[in-house]
């Protein structure tokens, strides 16, 4: 007998595939099949919030797939399993490609191929799926139309690649023993993580102990990649840390929910991270002094028992509206001087 999450898996396929061939393939009949009617629709900033698949596929894949007219979806990640509160969860993680052959929320179009990196999450009940979590990297296509309007990243950033093993589309049966293995590795560590700074110095973080001395750090765009130790905690932890020091200190106000296939683990959260930009304030963003969520939607593979690869991807849009800062309006202010957009607006035309 085939177990749920094998199971869950073959249901949300023919949804996948319906979107590798996307202006063909009847991709709302393949949503409308497989999503609840009223399931809840969280989506990365500008989208927000909302409910069913129609509302989902009108509010965002539509302008997508306008501007996208060849758009095909790539999946490089899809796990499964159950979290300690019992749900049952898909993961995926890939990004969205074709030719970028109109503007997207007032992106300039670049006529080239262009990528924009995803982490999805689905919550089944029923053989349904009655919950989306989904982050779209969307500074990533700003970025690739020389347009991305804030402080550049500190990280390398590039087209970040699929799983470095090509094992990301983990097959069945479920093995609950390795998962949950492999869950509380991630647990441990980021258990260990959040020692420092308050009970010392990176020592107390563990890091060798948990982490592939040849690991890669796959931030979202803005942020950029860290290879090893070294490239992580200089391009990433260490600013992060000395602009919000207090991380880690309000568990009690988020909620996140880990699951494990095989040799992959993941995270959902909305929000799952709560801190303060203060001190050195981050991403060139001055010390505002404000309390702000975070989302983020992570993978892990382990390789030998430590941690090989981790692909991140963070709501920095989410993060920038929260401290009053509007990255599109930014967007459109040097889209004035470009051809095809209102010099008054930025807009396009």
């Amino acid at each position: 007998m085939t177990d749920r999450h094998t199971q869950h898996k073959a249901l949300i396929a023919p949804y996948r595939a319906a979107q590798y061939d996307f202006p063909d393939g009847g991709v709302r009949g393949a949503m409308g099949a497989i999503f609840a009617p009223d399931a809840l629709i969280q989506l990365a900033h500008p989208f927000g919030t909302m409910r069913g698949a129609e509302a989902f596929y009108d509010a965002a894949y539509a302008p997508l797939l306008q501007a996208f007219p060849d758009l095909e979806r790539r999946d490089h990640i899809v796990m499964a399993g159950t979290t300690p509160e019992g749900a049952d969860w898909v993961g995926c993680g890939g990004y969205y490609t074709g030719t970028f052959a109109a503007p997207f929320l007032d992106i300039p179009a670049t006529q080239h191929q262009a990528a924009m990196r995803f982490h999805e999450f689905y919550r089944f009940e029923n053989g349904k799926i009655v919950e989306f979590q989904g982050l779209w990297d969307i500074p990533e296509l700003m970025m690739q139309a020389g347009a991305w309007p804030m402080a550049p990243s500190l990280g390398r950033e590039w087209h970040v690649p699929g799983p470095a093993t090509c094992d990301g589309l983990v097959p069945g049966p479920h093995d609950a023993a390795q998962s949950q293995i492999t869950c509380q590795h991630i647990i441990d560590m980021l258990t260990a993580m959040k020692r420092h700074p308050s009970q010392g110095g990176p020592e107390v973080m563990e890091m060798p102990k948990y982490w592939h001395e040849r690991m890669s750090w796959y931030g979202p765009s803005g942020i950029g990649t860290g290879r090893g130790i070294d490239g992580f905690r200089k391009w990433h932890q260490i600013p992060f840390l000395a602009g919000m020091p207090d991380r880690g200190q309000y568990v009690e106000d988020i909620t996140y929910h880990f699951f494990g296939d095989r040799n992959y683990a993941a995270v959902t959260g909305w929000p799952d991270m709560i801190q303060s930009i203060t001190h050195d304030g981050w991403l060139g963003i001055p010390p505002v002094n404000k309390k702000i969520t975070m989302r983020s939607l992570d993978f892990w593979r382990l390789e030998n028992g430590k941690i090989r690869e981790n692909w991140v991807m963070v709501d920095l849009l989410d993060m920038y509206d929260q401290i009053g800062v509007d990255v599109f309006r930014r967007l459109r202010d040097f889209n004035k001087a470009r051809a095809g957009f209102d010099p008054d607006t930025g807009k396009a035309l």
